[in-house]
């Protein structure tokens, strides 16, 4: 199996000292296709690891699947030719009986991706449309403190992210305690958010309500459309969010935030979950 971190030699210059030969740590990125019923579907650019729950996310984010038992199992094909060995960067998912399999125009055409050529309100339309699971009524309460608190303890849990300095996070939190669920790095912010999403339907989470989704990076349309997939009521950033990652949120009912940094942030929807203490 791959590694997800890989050693290279470089030349590091550092100001007045010169040049030196050294090694560093780089996060890993190959490919990884995702096959149903024997059929290419995708193929990724990923950080390998948790290859399942990519699969698993990606399914969810696609309106393929929507519970535990609608993916019957899932193995890495072997290599090209025979005794060739296994690269683990392609995956066979096997859907549950009963599980229609995506149609074929569906390959390589997803939602998701940012030149979709979509316009906006279709785009937005397409995912209402979609998504199983409303979030709009969801009575969702959670302090701006406890939010505060979010990014550090996100930044905590990267591990890998520590030696490369090259991984996106996406952390899922319960949004009464700030407790920390699951955590997972990958290159593709898109990627993080489908493998923490793909660890909950195969725990039999979803939807997820009561749960806040922090991501490391800007928060794209395509980010805002997986949080909705998967029924989560908020999602937070470190950084800023896209127009149109504003309108679906708006129109959906998501409370976004962005620029969560120390004590503030931006809230773009849905404010009255957010709750302010104001010192008298």
């Amino acid at each position: 199996m791959q590694r997800i971190a890989i050693r290279r030699r470089v030349t590091r210059i550092t100001g007045d000292l010169g040049s030196r030969r050294t090694e560093d740590v780089l996060a890993a990125e190959e490919p990884l296709e995702i096959r149903i019923g024997g059929r290419s579907l995708v193929v990724t650019m990923r950080t390998p690891g948790n290859d399942v729950e990519l699969a698993a996310g990606f399914l969810v984010s696609e309106g393929v699947v929507s519970e535990a038992e609608h993916v019957a199992g899932a193995r890495y094909c072997g290599g090209a030719a025979d005794g060739e060995p296994n690269t683990y960067n392609v995956l066979s998912v096997t859907l549950g009986p009963g599980v229609p399999e995506p149609a074929p125009s569906l390959e390589r055409s997803f939602y998701t991706t940012s030149a979709c050529g979509l316009c906006g309100k279709t785009s937005i339309d397409t995912v209402r449309t979609r998504s199983r699971w409303a979030v709009a009524d969801e009575e969702l309460r959670v302090p701006s403190v406890l939010l505060t608190t979010l990014p550090d303890r996100l930044r905590a849990g990267q591990k890998v992210f520590d030696s490369t300095g090259g991984l996106h996070a996406a952390g899922l939190f319960d949004a009464a305690t700030g407790e920390l669920l699951v955590l997972r790095e990958d290159v593709g912010r898109h990627n993080a958010v489908d493998k923490v999403i793909g660890w909950a339907l195969l725990d039999g989470r979803l939807p997820l309500r009561g749960t806040v989704l922090l991501v490391s990076g800007r928060t794209s349309f395509e980010l805002a459309q997986k949080a909705l997939m998967a029924g989560i009521p908020m999602l937070a950033s470190v950084s800023a969010p896209s127009s149109l990652a504003v309108d679906l949120a708006d129109e959906a009912g998501l409370t976004l935030v962005g620029f969560l940094r120390g004590p503030s942030m931006v809230v773009y929807s849905r404010p009255e979950r957010v709750l302010v203490e104001v010192s008298v």
